[in-house]
């Protein structure tokens, strides 16, 4: 037993010392260590890929397993109880994280007999076969230098069909970088030439035979490669890639798994796409507070998911707040977008990164103005300084920009709540010079943004309306029935009727249209607005749409308790106001309170019917909440508008309380304010009096 235990650890020195290995190990700075080992030679035609893992590792199992290595006549490896197995020649780089051999040293055996050991011996020359090798073998190609000489995609197939060199990442890596410098038609004809390339399977099993024993870099960039190529998600290929990063996840640094969030952010979901983004999230959450670079850290935000832990998502916001003072001015653009994409709302980060984007905001990008806005819609994110800064600078370098993108813009503002005054006015000017711009998309577009916003700019305002009106008109052959029903509901908002565009849409087969395909709940209820416009506005029309609309439910009420007892202690009583009233066109009103035509004295309340009374003037008071008014400012929106247009149409007079004011208000406070909107100025004095009578 001595014996053999001897033998066995002067065979393990033997072999420490005189096969030399290039194994190399470096730490990065996520806390992983990848391998680093250079072959000086190799050739795919002596190492079949699909074999070269096995064959590794078979040869360590047999040179350690028994510890007692025999050579038998033929020169191969054999041990006690083991079967034959060939000699095993590494050539250059393969497989990083596996045992290597310099090809100086060709692993030859031990000579034996069967009474045991007798010697050890290494070969140190180099075979015929080698010689012809090098000379035959084709050299490596980087992807750069080939998506420097070839010109297509089909050039890069013709190049690896010709000599095919490892990795074949390179050649997924030139493809896209050559397809990024085409056209949307030219990079749709290439990538169907590529499909059809008669190398391009050949290609593809090179790549899933090479993603074991490739870097993880190589692995990963060619996954990206393939999927921004468009080579659809479910076929072998990507899954087979996909489920080899999961195998190799712990081999990545923090470049890796920058490019792995990367990949994973532009896939869609499926059961692989989902196992590796839990490992990444666990990765991640294991290594956040050793990420160097703030990209990094962003890419990694934007990959994890909107469904990640509440837990984690606060952990790489602790990370970005205190990368703050290294954040550069994109790192601050993209965090908005970073944020967004795991639906976090991080105040303090997002008005940090809005300082300093206000701060440079000339130059910036226009796909980044519109990231900046969408993601603050997305989270729900309402800066006035920012959104300021946006539309000043664009008004400012406003004819830098086409009509398009301003109007793109727009749409955002008015997503937001947000009326930039000055580029709406700019914009409108500009579609009056260039009505040609105008097809039926944009007209919507447009009339939605500036009815929603209830923008009205004195100057143009009837000419704006009579040109976009025109352009309406345009469209009316080719129009559907949901566009011009939402382009004239615009119009009603803003007063204005144009005469083809309506009747048009009062036709019996467009109306029925409307009431039976599409969304017919939101159809019905625009229709009912219009019948209602028809009906109370100044219009040419004074007919109701002929087709019996739909009955809608009563407005839901949401009744101000604090209102309610603040014009109990004004009043009297609640004997002098009534609560919920519900008017005709399904208008409702949260107080009504009468009074005489000075309002300067209240009426008690009867179920008299006040329509036909002239001395009694009707007072309606609003409680409304902040999304009824643009943003930050007094001016309300579209449909708040048109409410009180037609309320006033119906003889009240309208106050509008701000519930988010209101609440903020003392009880006395509180009454003084409805004192001072409720009678009128003349009457104020003697309202004072009747107020201090009553506490």
């Amino acid at each position: 037993m001595n014996n053999k235990v001897g033998s066995f650890l002067w065979n393990l020195r033997q072999f420490n010392t005189s096969v030399p290995t290039s194994r190399t190990v470096r730490l990065y700075s996520m806390g992983f260590c990848r391998p680093k080992i250079v072959y000086s030679h190799w050739n795919l035609r002596n190492l079949p890929l699909n074999d070269f893992d096995n064959r590794v590792h078979s040869s360590i199992r047999h040179l350690f397993q028994d510890a007692f290595v025999f050579k038998s006549r033929d020169d191969a490896f054999q041990t006690k109880g083991m079967s034959t197995v060939a000699v095993l020649r590494v050539d250059r780089l393969l497989c990083p994280g596996q045992l290597s051999f310099d090809t100086k040293h060709s692993l030859v055996s031990v000579a034996t007999s069967d009474s045991g050991l007798k010697k050890v011996k290494f070969d140190h020359e180099v075979s015929n076969e080698d010689v012809l090798t090098k000379k035959t073998k084709p050299l490596p190609i980087s992807y750069r230098k080939l998506s420097q000489e070839c010109n297509s995609l089909s050039d890069v197939l013709d190049t690896f069909s010709k000599a095919p060199t490892f990795p074949s990442s390179n050649y997924f890596s030139a493809m896209w970088i050559i397809a990024k410098r085409m056209s949307d038609d030219q990079k749709h004809f290439e990538k169907q030439l590529m499909f059809n390339h008669p190398a391009f399977n050949q290609l593809c099993e090179h790549m899933m035979r090479e993603a074991k024993i490739m870097h993880c870099d190589h692995l990963l960039f060619s996954l990206h490669a393939i999927v921004k190529l468009g080579i659809p998600q479910n076929t072998l290929l990507v899954q087979s890639l996909l489920r080899v990063i999961q195998e190799r996840i712990n081999e990545c640094d923090e470049r890796c798994l920058s490019v792995l969030s990367t990949v994973l952010e532009a896939m869609e979901p499926c059961k692989n796409v989902h196992v590796l983004r839990e490992g990444l999230r666990i990765l991640v959450d294991q290594q956040v507070w050793k990420i160097e670079r703030v990209f990094t850290l962003q890419t990694m935000m934007k990959s994890i998911g909107k469904d990640a832990p509440i837990a984690f998502k606060r952990k790489l916001e602790m990370k970005a707040l205190r990368e703050l003072d290294r954040f550069s001015v994109l790192n601050s653009q993209r965090m908005f977008e970073a944020l967004a994409a795991m639906n976090h709302r991080s105040v303090i980060l997002l008005n940090e990164c809005s300082k300093m984007v206000i701060a440079n905001i000339h130059g910036c990008p226009f796909k980044i103005m519109v990231n900046i806005l969408q993601s603050c819609k997305d989270l729900r994110y309402h800066n006035l300084d920012l959104f300021k800064g946006v539309a000043d600078y664009v008004a400012t370098t406003f004819d830098i920009w086409t009509l398009k993108q301003v109007l793109f813009l727009l749409i955002l503002f008015e997503n937001l709540g947000f009326r930039p005054i000055g580029l709406l006015d700019l914009f409108m000017k500009s579609v009056i010079e260039k009505s040609e711009f105008l097809n039926m998309k944009n007209i919507v577009s447009i009339l939605h943004v500036y009815s929603s916003l209830n923008h009205v700019y004195k100057c143009q305002n009837k000419e704006f309306l009579e040109v976009m009106a025109s352009a309406l008109t345009g469209c009316l052959h080719h129009i559907s029935s949901e566009n011009l029903l939402n382009a004239v509901l615009s119009f009603c908002l803003m007063n204005y009727f144009p005469l083809a565009p309506v009747n048009q849409l009062l036709q019996k087969d467009i109306i029925s249209e409307l009431l039976t395909s599409g969304d017919m709940e939101r159809n019905a209820h625009k229709l009912c607005i219009l019948n209602t416009c028809l009906k109370l506005d100044d219009t040419p029309y004074h007919k109701a749409i002929d087709i019996p609309l739909p009955q809608l439910p009563p407005a839901p009420s949401y009744p101000n308790a604090k209102v309610a007892e603040a014009l109990s202690s004004l009043l009297g009583g609640e004997g002098y106001f009534s609560k919920n009233v519900q008017l005709p066109h399904n208008y409702h009103v949260d107080f009504e309170v009468r009074m005489d035509t000075n309002r300067s004295q209240v009426l008690p309340f009867s179920d008299m019917d006040v329509t036909s009374t002239t001395d009694i003037q009707r007072v309606a008071v609003l409680c409304v909440s902040r999304s009824t008014y643009c943003l930050d400012s007094s001016h309300p929106r579209g449909f708040l508008a048109m409410k009180v247009r037609h309320l006033n149409v119906m003889g009240f007079h309208v106050i509008l309380v701000n519930n988010w004011e209101m609440e903020k208000l003392e009880m006395e406070n509180a009454v003084t304010f409805l004192k001072t909107k409720i009678y009128s100025v003349e009457a104020l004095p003697t309202a004072n009096v009747n107020l201090q009578s009553t506490y």
